[in-house]
């Protein structure tokens, strides 16, 4: 047990854990230095020190996600990065929920920030450094398929449905309840489907990355004790692997916690920046967005330099998936139980962006091959949002 704790927990993972939690204590200990309005010098200091401390603990998030992807495999290794990273997400927004003040838009706006940085920036970008890399890449169009028609489903209930059946851009409390089983009911479906019967769908295909007969098995859908063998299954993987899963989670999780906490801590700060420069308060929750899925960004656009498009797909379509399916049914439930009416429409410009890019999601994934074209395309939607925020 000693050799497995010492090559799991490095002398690297504990420098970035006391960084991380460090650089967080540090700011609870001085935020009335810290408290709007900063002077110019200390509030530079400050987002440079955080950002380089989020920017080293991201690197140990993606180090520790890539070891427990190789040994899962897909879909069950992208999928423990993805839901730790939404999970704590989640549990931040329901904070600010119940906390003083009026957030009634709080979810919509960092749904939908999350929503144009997970499914045009971040793919765009993978698409684009993976195809000029490795020309036209083979996904798995199923399991793509699938990813997408969650997307469609969910965002529609989430930011389309409540501006025409709903009262001020909000869902009635007795239409609240079906919503919240249908989004709760489709979710955990998906993910039963995804990680049991249908779990092979979501597995790289393209014969360049895919492992063949003789290629080195190192995930629990390919791999084998030997030739001729059955591969192993995620409960015997699990029985055998167990203290260095449970292991390589805790450290996941335990330096993940500080990228989040950090990237809410910096948006006063944001704030009291952008609002000297003139700058729109929206661009500060983008930012703290990206931030927060800066580890998953990593992991994906290595991912799509390596070729395995599957791989990024399952990283973000099914980050996406759970942003919407965990956040949407979380802040209903509060709302319902505070008293809180939660605003969930969007703005015509928003629902104009997102309509365009789900369909170009599913124009680059309905065919056999994505390419660099593709995710230009999506990268130019991200642009056209980013000057929609502006205007």
């Amino acid at each position: 047990m000693s050799a497995a704790l010492r090559s799991i927990v490095t002398p690297t993972a504990i420098i970035r854990l006391v960084l991380g939690w460090g650089a967080f204590i540090a700011i609870q200990l001085t935020g009335s230095l810290l408290d709007p309005p900063v002077a110019g010098p200390v509030l530079v200091t400050a987002l440079v020190v955080i950002v380089a401390v989020i920017l080293v603990c991201a690197f140990g998030v993606v180090t520790e996600a890539e070891h427990l992807a190789g040994r899962l495999g897909d879909p069950y290794g992208t999928l423990v990065l993805t839901l730790s990273i939404c999970l704590i997400e989640v549990i931040l927004i329901a904070a600010v929920l119940l906390g003083p003040g009026d957030h009634a838009t709080i979810a919509r706006d960092s749904v939908m920030a999350v929503s144009m940085i997970i499914l045009n920036a971040v793919v765009g970008l993978c698409l684009l450094v993976g195809g000029w890399r490795h020309g036209s890449m083979v996904h798995n169009r199923t399991g793509v398929s699938n990813y997408l028609s969650m997307i469609i489903v969910l965002v529609a209930l989430a930011f389309a449905v409540p501006a025409l059946i709903g009262s001020s851009g909000s869902y009635e409390t007795w239409q609240e309840i079906p919503i919240i089983i249908a989004t709760v009911g489709i979710y955990v479906f998906f993910l039963y489907r995804q990680m049991g019967p249908q779990a092979r769908e979501f597995i790289e295909v393209d014969p360049r990355v895919a492992p063949g007969p003789s290629a080195p098995r190192t995930s629990p859908a390919e791999a084998a004790v030997g030739e001729g063998t059955e591969p192993q299954g995620i409960v015997e993987i699990l029985s055998v692997h167990r203290l260095e899963i449970i292991l390589r989670l805790a450290l996941l999780v335990a330096t993940v916690l500080p990228i989040v906490l950090l990237s809410h801590d910096m948006a006063a700060l944001l704030d009291d920046g952008f609002g000297r420069l003139g700058a729109p308060v929206a661009l500060s929750g983008v930012i703290i967005a990206m931030i927060v899925f800066l580890p998953e960004t990593l992991t994906s656009v290595r991912a799509a330099w390596n070729g395995e498009i599957q791989r990024m797909s399952n990283l973000c379509h099914g980050a996406q998936v759970s942003t919407v399916g965990l956040t949407i049914p979380t802040v209903l439930v509060i709302g319902m139980l505070t008293d809180q009416r939660i605003v969930l429409a969007e703005s015509p410009i928003n629902l104009l962006l997102l309509g365009i890019t789900l369909l170009v999601s599913i124009t680059a994934f309905a065919g056999r091959r994505v390419t660099a074209v593709h995710g230009v395309a999506h990268l130019i939607i991200f642009v056209v949002f980013g000057l929609a925020i502006f205007a």
